[in-house]
């Protein structure tokens, strides 16, 4: 399906509101019924149709339309959050005495997804090495009911063989799941490689204004019925009408924006890599990346989220130089128009800081659509300060 086909038309049956261009935030909490056999058959299959915005709505249609076919899926659902995206169809997935086998290093909020909200529920995580295939089979048990991925990792960037992870999960039956917010849709296509669910921040690149907080699981229409009938409904984590709208405005420019940030990031990773203050780039395209075969293989390219090591890493020289950042703000997440940095040191607390901890070492930046001359002049006062 062509992407402009996707971002321009899919699901925007115009002649259904007044022909206009832009659809509609339909803003209305519940649909009325002719019949009452009409009304029972939506409350008898409430994925069929429209009843409550709780569940389904017409804007929201349109945007699950997209994003499912940005993903190569069968169907989408759209969530409040990113992590809503994430652990709504985990929970949905587990049972009591069922296990997890996640890649380490996973999103901080993941991690406590994990580690505890799921023993609350008689369900034990087991994390592995996502560099190393074979952690994965060597860690599944009878237990096992699913593999849960973030490639790449997006502090230390690592990244895992989900083709061959994915056959590994399908001999045992067992169910993939990875965060794919590093890459998008645009960058890397999970479900093409056998993975059977594929989340994301929306409030990331999907969004790309820094004013929407989402989140979105895509995979066969089976799997996402099932999410949907108990915990999507029952937790009630739907996306609202507005927000909806707003991701699908900015879908329009989704490929301009993600190109010009990759290629703004590409010019200040070359910069950073020849300065004699940093000892290492972190970037799943760099050129003493070890996985770097694997990377290129399965994404078409990076966008704007790396990190960075200094030469001399002490706690003071990591704070003293995003202090001294004036125009890359300091802050979580990425995605948007505006260049972020976080450092891994904001973390953990000053005592609690290990200089020969490689994590704790770590500056993340996310270079977004500024000029990057602008950025690297930025970057250069603050490194001459340190």
């Amino acid at each position: 399906m062509d992407i402009s086909y996707i971002l321009n038309e899919l699901g925007e049956e115009r002649e259904n509101y007044f022909n206009a261009i832009a659809p509609p935030i339909i803003q209305t909490s519940n649909f009325k019924f002719n019949t009452v056999d009409d009304f029972r058959n939506a409350l008898a299959d409430e994925y069929q149709g429209n009843l409550y915005s709780r569940g389904f709505n017409p804007t929201i249609d349109i945007l699950r339309k997209k994003l499912a076919a940005l993903d190569g899926a069968e169907d989408a659902l759209i969530f409040a959050s990113g992590i809503a995206a994430i652990a709504i169809p985990v929970l949905a997935l587990l049972q009591q005495g069922d296990e997890v086998i996640c890649v380490e290093n996973p999103y901080s909020w993941t991690i406590k997804l994990f580690n505890d909200l799921l023993p609350k529920f008689g369900v034990t995580t087991v994390f592995v090495d996502g560099s190393d295939t074979n952690a994965f089979e060597q860690a599944i048990t009878p237990r096992t009911k699913l593999i849960y991925l973030e490639s790449p990792n997006t502090f230390s960037f690592e990244v895992q063989d989900l083709e061959a992870i994915a056959k590994i999960a399908q001999a045992k039956n067992i169910i993939t799941m990875i965060d794919n917010s590093y890459c998008s849709p645009l960058y890397q296509q999970p479900i093409a490689y056998g993975i059977d669910l594929a989340a994301q921040s929306a409030t990331k690149y999907l969004a790309g204004h820094s004013d929407v907080v989402a989140g979105v699981v895509t995979g066969k229409k089976a799997l996402i019925k099932k999410i949907f009938e108990k915990e999507y409904m029952n937790i009630g984590a739907s996306v609202a009408p507005q927000n909806a709208w707003l991701l699908l405005r900015s879908l329009r420019t989704f490929p301009i924006r993600l190109e010009k940030i990759t290629t703004n990031a590409n010019k200040v990773i070359e910069y950073l890599e020849q300065h004699p203050k940093i000892e290492r780039v972190l970037h799943p395209f760099s050129s003493d990346n070890k996985q770097l075969d694997l990377a290129k293989k399965q994404m078409k390219a990076c966008g704007g989220l790396f990190s960075i090591i200094l030469k001399t890493p002490e706690l003071e020289k990591i704070e003293a130089f995003c202090n001294n950042l004036k125009h890359i703000l300091m802050a979580v997440s990425w995605g948007g128009y505006e260049s972020l940095i976080i450092p891994a040191c904001v973390g953990v607390s000053k005592a609690d800081f290990d200089v020969n901890n490689p994590r704790h070492l770590l500056i993340r930046i996310y270079i977004g659509l500024e000029e990057p001359d602008y950025l690297i002049k930025d970057l250069e006062q603050a490194l001459s300060l340190i």
